[in-house]
């Protein structure tokens, strides 16, 4: 089931610059363990009050200055799902009919450092309600004009695929989706 009540395009997280067909090249981030610092897509490196490492995944809560539409965010990012899991923490005026946003990706750990690197397909997940699937048009450009390859386009596809099955047989509640896996999310708040 896919359900939307809000239809407002979800510009929150584009990249101003664009490629052809107006995509933009896969966003890359850099979470840096030592130094507590996330490096967003943009190159602007910020603290990060909250790093969590578990065997299957990194949790990270930051505040986000600067943001209109935020100010603080926590993401989960779950490497063999190829899922990033975040809540944003919305300023009155910008709320969203969401509980969760998952990103699709590639999400590397290491020892200092993890890294991510966005696949464009996007999850909007309401609770019990359903999940969206977003930008499968931006996946498709960037896998045409050869921004991602053919092997991650699929790669980023079948994750996807795989996570609104996995929480449409869990009615739509992602901690208990993700229990399955062995992934106990927890989360800290703002």
């Amino acid at each position: 089931m896919f359900c939307s009540r809000d239809r407002r395009p979800n510009r929150l997280f584009r990249s101003p610059t664009a490629y052809p067909g107006g995509i933009h090249a896969p966003k890359h981030e850099t979470f840096d363990l030592v130094g507590r610092t996330n490096t967003d897509p943009k190159g602007v490196r910020r603290g990060v009050d909250v790093y969590k490492l578990e065997p299957w995944g990194l949790y990270m809560a930051r505040p986000t200055p600067g943001r209109e539409q935020f100010h603080y965010l926590e993401s989960w990012l779950l490497p063999s799902l190829d899922l990033r899991v975040t809540v944003f923490h919305f300023n009155p005026g910008h709320e969203r009919e969401q509980d969760f946003y998952l990103d699709v990706g590639r999400y590397t750990p290491g020892e200092r450092n993890w890294h991510a690197e966005d696949h464009y397909l996007d999850l909007v997940l309401r609770t019990a309600l359903g999940v969206e699937l977003a930008d499968v048009d931006e996946l498709l450009t960037a896998v045409r004009h050869g921004l991602l390859s053919p092997e991650d386009g699929e790669r980023a596809m079948r994750s996807a695929v795989a996570a609104v099955d996995g929480l449409a047989n869990n009615g739509y509640d992602l901690h208990r989706w993700l229990v399955g896996h062995g992934m106990a999310l927890t989360w800290v708040g703002a």
